[in-house]
C-alpha cells in the first residue's frame, strides 16, 4: 500500500526547508530580522476539478492560469496544502480499494476512483490477464451493456484498450486522445461510434505490474475534447499501480477457487448411470470455500444400483482430497460387498481410520433392487432420506449412528425400505439444510414441505422433483447465498 504519511513528510520537509531559505532572503533584502517575515496570507486547501466533490469537473483542459503576485510563503504553504489534499484523497480511495473482495468489486471501485482522478464521467475496463488464462471480463461505467457492445465493433488495434494489451507501440505507458472527433488520423468507425455515443476525448492506463504483466487497462471518457491536467494523470498513475496490485492478488485467490472448485466437479461422477426401472437427478453446488460433501450413482451387477451421499469434515483441499479417497473407497466396496451396506460402511470407517485418522464423515449408502422397487441402506451420521408421492411424503426411520471416525469401531443396522410405483426418494447432505437458514428442526420441516408441494403434473420426473425442492428450500437459488456450505440432493424415482 502507498505510504501516504512517508511521502507527507518528506514534502513538508522540503517545503519547510524552501520556506526558510525563503525567508533569510526575504528578510535581508527587507533588512529585516530572520523569523519575523512579513504578514502572509493563511493557508487553504485548493479545489481540485474532479477530487474536491464540491468543485464541478471540468471536460477542458484547464489552461494557463494569470499569475498573482503573492508572498513566497503564501505560494509555499498553497502547495503544500495541495499535496496533503492529494495525498489524503489518494489514501481514501486506495483504502476503499483495499476493501474488495471479488475481482469485480475491484475493477468497479479502480474505474469509479479513476473517474473522479482524472475528472472523467464514464469509462470501461477491459481485464484480460495476458497470460492467457483468464477470467475476461469487460466493466462499464455510465455505458450500458448495448454500448459497450458498439465500442467493441471500433477495430481492436485502433482502440486504446486494444494497443495497450496487443502491446503495440507505447503499450506500457498513458495513451491520450484529447479531441477524438476532430483527430482525422483515427480510424473512422472509432470516431464513428464516439459521435454515437457522446464522447470526444479519452484518456487510458494499463493495468499492469511486473510479476504478472498487462492485466488489461482502464480507458475514461470525457464529454468533451479535453486531457487530464499533469497533477491529475500523476495521481491516477499511482493509484493505478496500486491497484494493479490489488487485482493481481485477487486474481490468484479468483483461479485458486477456480480450480479448487474444477477438481472437485471432477472427482463426482461426470454422468448418472441408467438403469432400468429408476430415473435419476442431481442438484450439487460446491462452494469455493468447501467442496467436501459429495455424491455417487453406480450401476451394480443384476440390474442393481448403488446410492450414495457424504460430507467429510472440514474444508479446503485436504478435505477434498480426503472427499475424493473416501468415494472411491466406497466404489470398490460396493463393487465388492454392496448387497451389505453394513458391510460397506465398515469397510470405509476401517480405511478412514487407516488414511484419515484425523478426520470424521458422514455417509449414507442405499443399495438398490428397482425391478422390486427394494432399497436396503445404512447410515452414518447422515441426514434420513425423504420420499415423496401421491399418498405419503415422509422421512426414512433411520437408527441413530455415529459419523465414521468417530467410534473405534462402527456399525449399526441396515434399514429396508419398498417405494411405491411413481414415488421419489431424495438422498441429500446437511448443507441443503443449512443454507434454508433457519435451525435443524424448522430446516427439516422446510424440506418436508417443499417435497409435499411438488405438483402433481411433475412427480413423474426425477430432475422436475428436484427442481422443485431446491427450488422451495433455497429461493434464492443453489448457488446463491452462502459461499461455506456445499449443497447435494439426489433424486431417485422409482418407476
Amino acid at each position: 500500500m502507498l505510504d501516504i504519511p512517508l511521502l507527507v513528510r518528506v514534502h513538508v520537509d522540503a517545503l519547510i526547508a524552501a520556506q526558510n531559505d525563503m525567508g533569510v532572503c526575504d528578510a535581508i533584502r527587507r533588512n529585516t530580522p530572520v523569523g519575523k517575515p512579513a504578514t502572509m496570507s493563511a493557508p487553504h486547501l485548493p479545489k481540485v476539478a474532479g477530487i474536491d466533490p464540491t468543485v464541478p469537473v471540468s471536460a477542458h483542459t484547464a489552461g494557463p492560469l494569470s499569475e498573482v503576485p503573492a508572498a513566497p510563503g503564501a505560494f509555499i504553504q498553497d502547495r503544500l496544502a495541495g499535496w496533503v489534499s492529494d495525498l489524503t484523497t489518494l489514501h481514501e480511495l486506495t483504502e476503499r480499494l483495499a476493501r474488495t473482495s471479488t475481482l469485480d468489486d475491484a475493477l468497479h471501485e479502480l474505474l469509479d476512483a479513476g473517474a473522479a482522478l482524472v475528472g472523467a464521467r464514464r469509462g470501461l475496463i477491459v481485464f484480460e490477464p495476458s497470460d492467457l488464462r483468464g477470467p475476461v471480463s469487460t466493466i462499464g461505467l455510465g455505458l450500458a451493456h448495448a454500448e459497450l457492445g458498439q465500442i467493441e465493433t471500433v477495430p481492436r488495434s485502433a482502440t486504446s484498450y486494444g494497443r495497450i494489451l496487443d502491446g503495440l507501440p507505447n503499450p506500457d505507458g498513458p495513451l491520450t486522445t484529447p479531441d477524438l472527433l476532430g483527430d482525422t488520423s483515427l480510424d473512422p468507425r472509432r470516431r464513428e461510434v464516439a459521435a454515437r455515443l457522446g464522447y470526444a476525448a479519452s484518456y487510458a492506463l494499463p493495468i499492469t505490474t511486473d510479476r504478472t504483466g498487462r492485466l488489461g487497462a482502464a480507458v475514461w471518457l470525457y464529454d468533451e475534447p479535453a486531457e487530464p491536467l499533469e497533477r491529475q494523470r500523476h495521481l491516477a498513475g499511482l493509484y493505478a499501480g496500486y491497484a494493479a496490485e490489488h487485482l493481481a492478488r485477487l486474481l490468484e485467490l479468483e483461479r485458486a477457487r477456480t480450480d479448487v472448485a474444477t477438481i472437485a466437479e471432477e472427482l463426482l461422477p461426470s454422468r448418472l448411470p441408467r438403469v432400468p426401472g429408476v430415473q435419476l437427478a442431481v442438484r450439487h453446488h460446491a462452494a469455493p470455500q468447501s467442496g467436501s460433501d459429495w455424491y455417487d450413482a453406480l450401476a451394480l451387477p443384476e440390474g442393481a444400483l448403488g446410492l450414495a451421499v457424504g460430507s467429510v469434515g472440514g474444508s479446503g483441499p485436504s478435505a477434498l482430497a480426503a472427499m475424493g479417497r473416501l468415494r472411491a473407497g466406497l466404489r470398490a466396496y460396493a463393487v465388492m460387498e454392496g448387497e451389505d451396506p453394513v458391510a460397506v460402511l465398515s469397510d470405509l470407517e476401517l480405511l478412514m481410520r487407516l488414511t484419515e485418522p484425523s478426520r470424521s464423515a458422514t455417509a449414507l449408502f442405499a443399495y438398490c433392487e428397482p425391478a422390486r422397487r427394494k432399497i436396503l441402506l445404512a447410515g452414518a451420521g447422515h441426514t434420513p432420506p425423504l420420499i415423496v408421492g401421491d399418498r405419503r411424503t415422509e422421512f426414512v426411520e433411520t437408527t441413530l449412528s455415529a459419523p465414521l471416525g468417530m467410534l473405534a469401531c462402527w456399525e449399526a443396522p441396515s434399514v429396508e425400505i419398498a417405494p411405491a410405483p411413481g414415488e421419489t426418494v431424495l438422498l441429500y447432505t446437511d448443507g441443503l439444510l443449512r443454507r434454508a437458514g433457519d435451525s435443524m428442526d424448522r430446516a427439516f420441516s422446510r424440506l418436508h414441505s417443499a417435497a409435499a408441494s411438488v405438483p402433481k403434473a411433475l412427480r413423474h420426473d426425477a430432475a422436475s422433483v428436484a427442481d422443485h425442492v431446491v427450488r422451495t428450500v433455497l429461493p434464492g437459488g443453489i448457488d446463491q447465498g452462502d459461499d461455506t456450505e456445499d449443497v447435494v440432493l439426489l433424486a431417485a424415482r422409482f418407476d
